[in-house]
C-alpha cells in the first residue's frame, strides 16, 4: 500500500435534498365542473448514505470529492400524482470507518460489515397536496403542504484499519521489519526514527494455505496520548486488532519498563485497549545467547507471553506465528464492539487543500417550513 495512498481521515460536505411541495390543483374534466381537489403529494429528497464495502482499502477516492448533495424531491401534480423521490447519494466506505460530526465531534455511526448502511443526511419529507386537506366544510383547499427542508453538515470520516494482529513499538524496533519478512508487504525500512509514517498492511502465509493479517502501526514514544510525535493519528488503527503484539528490541535499557510505557500510552487513549490479548516480542534477539536469554527473562512482565525472535536471521519466526494463529482463533479474543467517543478536532491535523473558508452552502429558493397553522409535527405524528 504506497504512502501517497493511504488516506484514513477525510473531511466532507453533506446536503441531503429538500423535500418536493405538494400540489394545490383542483381536478378539471368536461361535463364536470367542481371536480375538488386532486393534488397530489411531493417527492422525497434523496437520503445521504455511507455503506460499507469490502474491496475498499482507504478513503483516497473521497480526497477530491468533499461536497456530497442529493437531489430534491420534485413536486406533487394532478390525479393525486406523487412526484418523484430524490436521487440519494451513497459514500462507498471502508469496512472499519467511523463518522462523526466535523462541528461537535459527536459520533454518528461505524461501518463495521460489508453493505452495512447508516444515513449521514436524510432528505426532507414531501409535502402532502391539498386532496388530504379536504373536508365537509373546506371542500375546495387552495393550499398544500411545502417540502420538509434538506440537512446539512460536515462530516469527518476517519478509517480505523481491520486486522488480526497490530504491531506496537518505538520507533525503530523492528516492526517494518518484520512486516517484510513473514509477508509480502514492502514497507520503508530505514535506520532512522518515523520511517512508517503510515499503517501498513501484510497478509502473513501460515500453515495448510491459511493466512492472518498483521497491521504495522507508527512508531509509538512517550506522550503520544497529547499529541507527541504521530500522536493521535495512528493510534486508533489499534482499536481493531484482535491482538497487540509488543515489539522492543534485545538492546533496549529496560524492556519491561519500554514495555510498561507503551502500555500506558495505549490506556490514556484508550481504557478499552488494555482488554485486548497481548504479546511481547523481543526483537533483534540474533545478538544474544541462551545464557543472555535467561538473563533477560528473569526482569520481563510475568503477565505477558514472551518469544524472542529475529527477523534478520529469521529465528523463532515460524514460533511466533503459531503463538499468534492460536491467540486470533481464541473467542475471548474476537474483536468486540468498540465504545466510540467524541474526537476533539483541534488535535486532528489539517489537509493541505482543506480551507478555511465555510462550507455551509445555502439554497436562494428555500422555502419557509410551516403554512396556515398546519405543521409537520401534526401531520406525521403517527408515521
Amino acid at each position: 500500500m504506497a504512502g501517497s495512498n493511504f488516506v484514513d481521515y477525510i473531511k466532507i460536505f453533506c446536503r441531503s435534498g429538500k423535500g418536493g411541495p405538494g400540489s394545490t390543483h383542483f381536478h378539471r374534466e368536461k361535463y364536470i365542473t367542481k371536480g375538488g381537489p386532486d393534488g397530489g403529494d411531493g417527492g422525497r429528497g434523496g437520503h445521504v448514505i455511507i455503506r460499507g464495502n469490502k474491496d475498499l482499502w482507504t478513503l483516497i477516492h473521497l480526497k477530491y470529492a468533499r461536497h456530497i448533495f442529493a437531489d430534491h424531491g420534485q413536486g406533487g401534480s394532478k390525479s393525486r400524482s406523487f412526484g418523484k423521490d430524490g436521487k440519494d447519494q451513497v459514500i462507498e466506505a471502508p469496512i472499519g470507518t467511523v463518522a462523526y460530526d466535523g462541528e461537535t465531534g459527536e459520533f454518528i455511526a461505524e461501518v463495521a460489515e460489508h453493505g452495512q448502511e447508516h444515513f449521514l443526511c436524510k432528505g426532507g419529507r414531501g409535502g402532502l397536496g391539498n386532496w388530504h386537506f379536504r373536508t365537509s366544510t373546506n371542500q375546495a383547499p387552495r393550499y398544500a403542504q411545502p417540502g420538509e427542508p434538506m440537512q446539512e453538515r460536515t462530516i469527518v470520516l476517519e478509517l480505523k484499519v481491520l486486522a488480526d494482529v497490530g504491531l506496537v513499538g518505538f520507533p525503530n524496533a523492528g516492526k517494518s521489519t518484520l512486516l517484510s519478512v513473514v509477508s509480502a508487504a514492502k514497507p520503508e525500512i530505514a535506520n532512522y526514527p518515523f520511517t512508517t509514517l503510515v499503517p501498513n498492511l501484510g497478509i502473513v502465509p501460515y500453515r495448510d494455505n491459511k493466512s492472518f493479517c498483521i497491521a504495522d502501526i507508527p512508531g509509538i514514544i512517550e506522550g503520544a496520548h497529547e499529541g507527541k510525535g504521530l500522536g493521535l493519528r495512528f493510534l486508533r488503527h489499534i482499536e481493531r486488532n484482535a491482538i497487540l503484539l509488543f515489539m522492543v528490541p534485545a538492546d533496549a535499557n529496560d524492556i519491561k519498563k519500554e514495555y510498561e510505557i507503551l502500555l500506558n500510552e495505549l490506556g490514556q487513549y484508550n481504557p478499552e485497549l488494555l482488554d485486548k490479548q497481548r504479546l511481547l516480542a523481543i526483537t533483534k534477539s540474533d545478538m544474544l545467547d541462551e545464557e543472555l536469554k535467561e538473563a533477560l527473562s528473569e526482569n520481563l512482565p510475568n503477565d505477558t507471553k514472551t518469544i524472542f525472535i529475529s527477523s534478520i536471521a529469521k529465528t523463532g519466526l515460524m514460533e511466533l506465528k503459531d503463538l499468534l494463529w492460536e491467540e486470533i482463533n481464541k473467542e475471548e479474543n474476537r474483536v468486540m464492539t468498540i465504545s466510540h467517543k467524541p474526537i476533539d478536532l483541534k488535535t486532528i491535523p489539517r489537509d493541505e487543500d482543506e480551507t478555511e473558508k465555510e462550507t455551509a452552502i445555502e439554497d436562494e429558493d428555500d422555502e419557509k417550513f410551516a403554512f396556515r397553522g398546519i405543521g409537520w409535527d401534526e401531520q406525521f405524528d403517527n408515521e
